[in-house]
Formats: C-alpha cells, sequence, structure tokens
C-alpha cells in the first residue's frame, strides 16, 4: 500500500445532512409552537384574565422576579382584572380572602408547588429537602416534631442573651464608624448593616457566635445577596435542576456553600467538644439540634440537623431584614407617628438595650410594627398550593380543576379594602388599636378578622416555623433603635410614596434614600450650631441625634 498516496474521504455521503437537520429543527419548533398553541386554547384557565404571556409561558413572571417588581405589579393586576388574575400557563392568583382557611388548611390536602424546591441543598449529588421546600407534608410534619418546642416565644426568650450581645455589638458599631468617628458625625447605608445585624444575630443564636458581616461591614461573601435568587428562580423551576443541582457539573447561580462549610465545621467542632463559642448556660439552636438528634435518633440524624441549620439561617435573617427596613422606613417616612413611638418608648425607661417583654407591651409600637409588615410583608411571592382532587369552587361559581397551580400575594392580600377599609394603602398604625368610640366586642372581632386574613408569616400547616424569634428581634432592635437615636431620612423630599417600590428603592439606592444616624449630644458635640429639632428632621446634612440618657429627654435649645 502506498501511504504517500492521498486518502479520498467519502464527503458526498453528508453532503445532505445539513439540510436533514435544518428539516428536523423546523419541525421541532413547529412541534413545539403547535403544542403551545393547543395548551393555550385547550386551557381550563384561558377564562381568567391576565396578561397575554401569561398564558403561554412562565418566563414574564421569572423576568419580573428578576427585576424586584413582582408584588405591586400583580397588585395592579388585580386592580384591573378583578380578585382571580392568571400569572402562568397553570397558575392563579386569588384575591379572595375567605379562601385563606381553605387553601391554606391543615389536613395537608393543598400541597405546596415545585416553586419551594430551589431552596433545597445538592448534597453528594443527592437533593436534600427541609422544612420549609419540602411539598410533602407528612415529611414537613415528621421533620417539625423534633424541634417544634424550641420556636415558641417561651424558649426563644431563653436565647435572649445571644441576641443582646449582637444588637449591643451593633449600637457600638454605628457609633464608632458614623457617630463618633475621626470624621464626625456621618450618614450611612442602614439598610445594609440591618442585614449585617440579622445575619449575625441568626448566627449567634445558631452557632453563639455571629458570622462577622457588622464587622466588616460588607456581604464578603456574597451570601446575603443571594436570597434574591430564589424568588425568580422558583418561577421556572427546572432552572434550579438544570444550573444549581445539576448531577454533572454545577453551572449556578452562587449558592449558600460558604454558609454550608462554616455550618459543617461548627457543628463537627460542637459535637467533638471542640467549640469554644458554647457556653451550656445559653444553649443555642446547634445545642438544641443535637439534643434532638439524641431524643429522635428515628427521625434526626447528622443530615437532618444541617437541615435544621440551613432553615435557620435562611429563613431567619432575610425575611427579618426586610421587615426591619419597612418598620424603619415608615417611621421615618412618618414624623408624627416616630414621634408617638418615641414618646412611648422613652416612658418606658428601657434598658440601654430592650428586652422584648418591654419592646412587645408598648401597644402603638406593636401598631406600627404590624401596620409596616402588612404594607410591606417579607414574603412578596403568592404563596403557591396546587388544588386538590376535588378542585376548587370559587364565590362567584367558576370551578379551578385540580392540580392548578393557586395562591394568594400577601402583599395584595394586606391591601383588600373589604378587609383592611378604604384606606388599606395607607400607612395607620391606628387601625390596629382600638378606636375611641369602639366598643370591645367590636374590636375584638375586628383585630379576629386583621389575624385571619394576615399572611405575613404564611398560614395554616405551613406557617413559618420561626415567626416568633424573627418578631422578638424586630421588637428589640426598633426599639432600642428609637431609645438612643433619632433617625430621619437623608433628603425626605425624594420619597413620596409608601407603595413596596418605594420602599424597596430606599433600601437599595446607594446615592440617596440611606437614613442617617449621626451624632449631636447636647454634652458630647454640636456640629454647625444649635439647631431645632425640626431643622434637623428636614434638612439634607445630619438628620439624626443621640438621645441625652442623663436626662431621658432631648436636650436642644
Amino acid at each position: 500500500m502506498d501511504v504517500s498516496s492521498p486518502v479520498s474521504f467519502p464527503w458526498s455521503a453528508f453532503s445532505g445532512l445539513g439540510s436533514h437537520v435544518a428539516v428536523l429543527a423546523t419541525v421541532a419548533v413547529l412541534t413545539i409552537q403547535a403544542w403551545w398553541a393547543i395548551s393555550y386554547v385547550n386551557s381550563p384557565l384561558r377564562k381568567y384574565p391576565g396578561p397575554f404571556l401569561a398564558g403561554w409561558t412562565n418566563l414574564w413572571r421569572f423576568f419580573l422576579a428578576a427585576r424586584g417588581r413582582y408584588p405591586e405589579t400583580v397588585k395592579k393586576l388585580h386592580d384591573k382584572y378583578g380578585p382571580v388574575v392568571r400569572l402562568g400557563p397553570n397558575m392563579l392568583d386569588l384575591d379572595i380572602p375567605q379562601l385563606i382557611r381553605t387553601i391554606y388548611a391543615t389536613d395537608g390536602s393543598w400541597v405546596k408547588t415545585d416553586f419551594y424546591h430551589n431552596n433545597s441543598t445538592l448534597i453528594e449529588g443527592q437533593i436534600i429537602y427541609n422544612i420549609f421546600s419540602t411539598t410533602d407534608q407528612a415529611m414537613n410534619a415528621r421533620m417539625k416534631k423534633p424541634i417544634v418546642k424550641h420556636y415558641t416565644e417561651g424558649s426563644i426568650l431563653a436565647i435572649e442573651p445571644l441576641l443582646d450581645s449582637v444588637i449591643g455589638e451593633f449600637c457600638s458599631i454605628l457609633e464608632e464608624r458614623f457617630i463618633d468617628g475621626p470624621e464626625g458625625p456621618k450618614a450611612f447605608d442602614l439598610g445594609a448593616y440591618i442585614a449585617y445585624v440579622t445575619w449575625d444575630m441568626v448566627g449567634s443564636v445558631t452557632f453563639s457566635k455571629s458570622f462577622g458581616y457588622m464587622e466588616k461591614g460588607c456581604d464578603f461573601d456574597r451570601t446575603i445577596g443571594i436570597a434574591d435568587n430564589f424568588s425568580a428562580i422558583g418561577m421556572l423551576p427546572f432552572l434550579d435542576s438544570l444550573l444549581d443541582k445539576n448531577p454533572l457539573i454545577r453551572i449556578g447561580p452562587p449558592n449558600l456553600s460558604n454558609i454550608t462549610n462554616v455550618a459543617i465545621e461548627r457543628l463537627i467542632a460542637r459535637a467533638q467538644g471542640k467549640d469554644p463559642n458554647f457556653r451550656p448556660g445559653v444553649p443555642d439552636y446547634l445545642q438544641l439540634f443535637l439534643e434532638a438528634k439524641e431524643s429522635y435518633p428515628e427521625i434526626v440524624h447528622d443530615g437532618m440537623v444541617m437541615n435544621y441549620i440551613f432553615v435557620n439561617l435562611v429563613a431567619g435573617a432575610d425575611t427579618t431584614a426586610i421587615a426591619l427596613r419597612a418598620v424603619i422606613y415608615f417611621l421615618i417616612r412618618h414624623g408624627n407617628v416616630l414621634q408617638k413611638v418615641e414618646k412611648e418608648v422613652l416612658a418606658a425607661e428601657i434598658d440601654d438595650i430592650a428586652r422584648y417583654s418591654t419592646a412587645k407591651s408598648l401597644p402603638y409600637l406593636e401598631a406600627v410594627v404590624r401596620e409596616a409588615m402588612r404594607l410591606h410583608p417579607s414574603v412578596s411571592m403568592p404563596l403557591e398550593r396546587y388544588t386538590p382532587k376535588t378542585g376548587l369552587k370559587l364565590p362567584d361559581g367558576s370551578f379551578i380543576p385540580p392540580s392548578t397551580a393557586v395562591g394568594m400575594t400577601p402583599y395584595v392580600i394586606s391591601r383588600n379594602r373589604d378587609i383592611w377599609g378604604p384606606d388599606a394603602d395607607e400607612f395607620r398604625p391606628e387601625r390596629w388599636l382600638q378606636a375611641e368610640n369602639e366598643s370591645d366586642a367590636a374590636y375584638q372581632e375586628r383585630l379576629r378578622s386583621f389575624n385571619g386574613n394576615d399572611l405575613t408569616f404564611g398560614a395554616g400547616s405551613r406557617i413559618c416555623l420561626g415567626r416568633h424569634l424573627g418578631l422578638i428581634e424586630v421588637y428589640k432592635i426598633v426599639a432600642t433603635l428609637v431609645s438612643r437615636y433619632e433617625m430621619a431620612l437623608d433628603d425626605p423630599s425624594r420619597r413620596d410614596s409608601d407603595t413596596s417600590e418605594e420602599v424597596v428603592d430606599f433600601m437599595k439606592r446607594e446615592d440617596y434614600a440611606v437614613p442617617d444616624i449621626a451624632a449631636h449630644g447636647w454634652y458630647l458635640y454640636r456640629p454647625w450650631g444649635a439647631r431645632s429639632l425640626d431643622s434637623f428632621r428636614h434638612s439634607n446634612g445630619i438628620s439624626v441625634l443621640r438621645r441625652n440618657f442623663y436626662a431621658g429627654k432631648w436636650e436642644l435649645d
């Protein structure tokens, strides 16, 4: 054989391959389009109004959530179309409060949708579902049984010293960096520091040691920002399987791997008796989880302990930060309300760090917290459930078939005028208090209606397990800040609305819309000479005063 002779490759055999591929691709595209069209035309949800694209794809919901404009957009759609709005090919959002007890029942017949699965973790190639992410009602009940007692209000108060240490550090850092520093008082992004303190608090109650976000003054490992991904990815659950939980290679987006590694390290150290942060007299959640492992060996193993830790961290920090930002936003946007809270808090003569029992006993402060969380709930996505085998009959007589995803968006329900009155869009804490000429019976009935239609923490058997912990943190921090500082907007003229969009913008914009916390003490420091409280509140410069702890009142000219 002459190896020097050129080899003739039979290219002619492939000459028609390109055209065949093109034909196959065209057929595939046309088939998909035909399937979409047939599904759209034959869908039993076609009769319900909503954006045109919603009937075809969930992509529009994905981009809406990714832009951070989901709740207010859905509210506008309900204002336009009515109580039932189609948000996806198989998803309806309902503004029908009387169905809350039906959809969010306790019998397990209404199952969570796949929206929640992206809050699970992938360990050694296996997806591990947790209390929040599992859609199996029996599994959820089994997971909660060993630890649910540790999330009651009374149990959480036993670890209040762990919260106090973080709040004390929070105030010290604010004063050192933004009040008493060499450059004098200066404005800063309070919204960011609220996120830092809530993450450090959840680290403290879980591990007896904070993560160090306050100390570093930044989201140094990008953990805090990751929570923004969950809502958008939940709109297209297959993206989670493709990007984050791909068994071959993880593509993205950023996940909580750093926090997971920290949790593993501290779990191992505690199990080996080498954890220097643990104080037996003040048990943290890690210790409680390990004790649950001993008491319920048939349920709790090391993997379950990690699950408990994960839920504590993810569900306990971001939502609390949102609630705190909302409360502070509405306080500094409504000066008359802030003055009432100041008067009530100062009259209580609270400790340097407010105790929860004291803060919770203040009726007007409680009204402010509840009103702020009503107008800007921490969970802005619909609480999705699949309709059971019996389907769902709506009050108008129409029928939603089985296995349809339905849900209620807390932001929408919390502004329903039938429940909250004609001023439902307004911030009015007094709605939670007894009116001057209102009988006790009428007030209690109205309060029962408010409580029954409050989806701030969800409802039914899947109500937020850590709601008491979050509220304790909110009350303690708000009361402490109000007792120690006077807060105001850097430029009040820029904000004139109480919509969810305004609150979000307020806390995310870096060029403005950050509350100043600065010092002006009668005995400590007086910048620019003496000025009245009103001139401070409405100026564009330093707008926050340190309270005079000696006199227990303002020391102004």
